[in-house]
This record gives structure tokens, sequence and C-alpha cells, in this order.
């Protein structure tokens, strides 16, 4: 199953909103997820440790994003927004494998700009 992560250990359950941009080559691109009300963000969770990172796991083991920013509106925490860089077209696709999976156990679909 694929699952969102940015405690080791702790899915996020919140599905969210990913933006994806390619080069016109195809050897580059860029994943923005945002995730509005991200349960990882709920007070009950801060005995669990800090968000190091976004980790996204599937059957072929982890991709790892340490560009990872909250959002806040009047001081409290209303968003996350991560990005993951694919710096090669081999890592567009592992990506891309793992956004089907995730996909599929999420019920989502895709549009195109």
């Amino acid at each position: 199953m694929a699952s969102i992560q940015f405690i080791p250990g702790i899915d996020e359950e919140i599905v969210p909103e990913v933006q994806l941009t390619r080069s016109r080559d195809g050897s580059t691109g860029t994943a923005t997820f945002r995730f509005s009300q991200p349960k990882i963000l709920d007070t009950s969770n801060n005995q669990e440790g800090d968000i190091t990172g976004m980790y996204l796991l599937d059957e072929e083991g982890e991709l790892v994003t340490r560009d990872v920013n909250a959002k806040f509106i009047n001081g409290r925490p209303q968003a996350i927004e991560a990005i993951y860089l694919m710096k090669s077209p081999e890592v567009w696709d592992r990506f891309m494998r793992f956004m089907v999976r995730y996909a599929k156990d999420h019920d989502l679909s895709f549009t195109k700009a």
C-alpha cells in the first residue's frame, strides 16, 4: 500500500493536491504537494516527533524530500506544502509508479492542465 508520511511510522490521512511539471526534454520534473488541514499538524501528534521531511512509501521503497513548509494563519498551522524534485527520467518514472499506486489506494484521478 502506498502512503505519505511526515514523521516515520505515521501515515498522513489527508490526501494532498498534487501539481506536476516536467521540462520540455523530459529530463527533470517537479511535484508540488499541498495538504490542507493535515492530521500531522493536530496537537495530539506533537508527542510523536518532529516533521523531518515527506516520505513517499510503497512496495518499491521510499522517496524522500526535505523541502517541506508549513503555512500559518493567525499563528496556527493550516497547511503543508512539500516539493519533490526529479532530476532524471528514471526518478520521474519511479515517482509516477508511486503516484499510480497512491492514486489507486486513495481513489484519485489525473486531470491535465
